[in-house]
C-alpha cells in the first residue's frame, strides 16, 4: 500500500536513521515537512525522503552539515560545493605533501645539519605566505622600468611555486630561496648598469631575442662565442644607450657586465635552487649571463684579429 506522508517513526524506519537524527535534520531546515497530523505532529513527504539520501551521500563525503544545508536550501549548487571541496582537499594534500618532505629532509640526517635544515625549513611552512613573500620580494627589486610582460616573466621565474608533490631536495631548494632573500644586501639580477641606459623600454624590447637565442644556445650545448645572442645582446645594449655596436662599444660592455650582480655567488646560488624546484624548466640567468659574458669577450678578440694590419 502506497501512502502520501510518513511519520517521523516511519520515516526513521523505512531510512534506517535514528529518530533524534531525523528530528536534528528537521529543525536545521533541511528536510521539508510537508504536512502536519491532526495532533500537530511533522508528516514528511516524498521530497523529504530524497533529500536524506542526498544527505547521507554528502555526510557519506564528510561534508559539514553548515554545507550541506547550504546545498539543500539553494544557497550554493552541487557543482559549487564539489568544486570547493575538491580544492579543500586538493590543498590540504598539498600541505601534507610538504610535511612529508620537510620530515624526510630532517630525518636523513642528523646533529649540526639538522639544525641547518629546521632553521631554512620553518621559513615555509605556510605556504601562500612563503610565496607571497618570494614575489613581493622580487616586485619590490626589479627595475620599475621594466615592462609589464618582463616583469611578469621575470617574477615567475625568480618566484617559483613550491612543488606541488615534493621531494626532501626541492623541499630544502625552495627554502633555500627564502633564506637568501632575507641574506642582508643580498643583490638582485637586474644589473647596475641599468642605471646608464637612456632608454631602458628599447633596452628591454631587445634583450628578449638576446635572452631567447642564449637559451636555446645553451639547451643546444653550444660553447660561448660570436654569434647572434651575442649580437642580439650587444645591439640591445648599444641601442639602450643609443650607441653603435662597435668593438670599442663591445670591449667597454664587457667591462661593464663582468662588474655587474650576475657573478654574485649567492645570486648563482638563488639561480640553482631555482633550477632544483622546477625541475630545469627556468633558465639560470647567472649560467646565461656568464655565457654570453664569455661570448662577448670572444666576438671582440675575433674582431679584433679580423681587422687588418696597416
Amino acid at each position: 500500500m502506497t501512502q502520501d506522508t510518513w511519520s517521523i517513526g516511519e520515516l526513521a524506519a523505512r531510512t534506517g536513521l535514528p529518530v533524534k537524527t531525523i528530528r536534528y535534520y528537521s529543525d536545521s531546515g533541511l528536510l521539508p515537512v510537508a504536512a502536519r497530523s491532526s495532533g500537530g505532529h511533522r508528516r514528511y513527504g516524498p521530497e523529504a525522503w530524497e533529500r536524506i539520501r542526498l544527505i547521507r551521500r554528502l555526510r557519506a563525503l564528510d561534508t559539514p552539515i553548515a554545507t550541506i544545508t547550504q546545498v539543500v536550501t539553494g544557497e550554493r549548487t552541487l557543482d559549487e560545493l564539489v568544486s570547493s571541496e575538491l580544492g579543500a582537499v586538493q590543498e590540504r594534500l598539498t600541505e601534507l605533501r610538504w610535511r612529508e618532505a620537510t620530515l624526510k629532509a630532517l630525518d636523513d640526517c642528523a646533529g649540526e645539519e639538522r639544525l641547518r635544515r629546521l632553521e631554512i625549513l620553518s621559513r615555509v611552512q605556510r605556504l601562500p605566505e612563503a610565496q607571497r613573500t618570494l614575489t613581493d620580494h622580487w616586485h619590490r627589486q626589479l627595475s620599475a622600468a621594466m615592462p609589464e610582460r618582463r616583469l611578469d616573466i621575470m617574477i615567475a621565474m625568480l618566484a617559483p611555486a613550491p612543488p606541488q608533490d615534493p621531494v626532501p631536495a626541492k623541499a630544502l631548494a625552495y627554502a633555500e630561496l627564502h633564506l637568501l632573500i632575507a641574506t642582508p644586501s643580498f643583490t638582485r639580477w637586474t644589473q647596475d648598469y641599468e642605471e646608464e641606459m637612456r632608454d631602458g623600454p628599447a633596452f628591454y624590447a631587445e634583450i628578449d631575442e638576446a635572452a631567447a637565442l642564449t637559451a636555446a644556445a645553451l639547451a643546444q650545448g653550444l660553447p660561448p662565442g660570436a654569434g647572434p645572442a651575442v649580437d642580439a645582446f650587444a645591439s640591445a645594449h648599444a641601442r639602450a644607450r643609443r650607441e653603435s655596436d662597435t668593438p670599442a662599444f663591445r670591449a667597454y660592455l664587457h667591462g661593464l657586465v663582468s662588474r655587474s650582480s650576475g657573478f654574485d655567488p649567492r645570486l648563482e646560488r638563488y639561480w640553482s635552487r631555482v633550477g632544483t624546484v622546477t625541475g630545469g624548466r627556468v633558465l639560470n640567468m647567472t649560467v646565461a649571463h656568464r655565457w654570453l659574458t664569455d661570448g662577448l669577450s670572444l666576438s671582440i678578440t675575433g674582431a679584433a684579429s679580423d681587422t687588418p694590419r696597416s
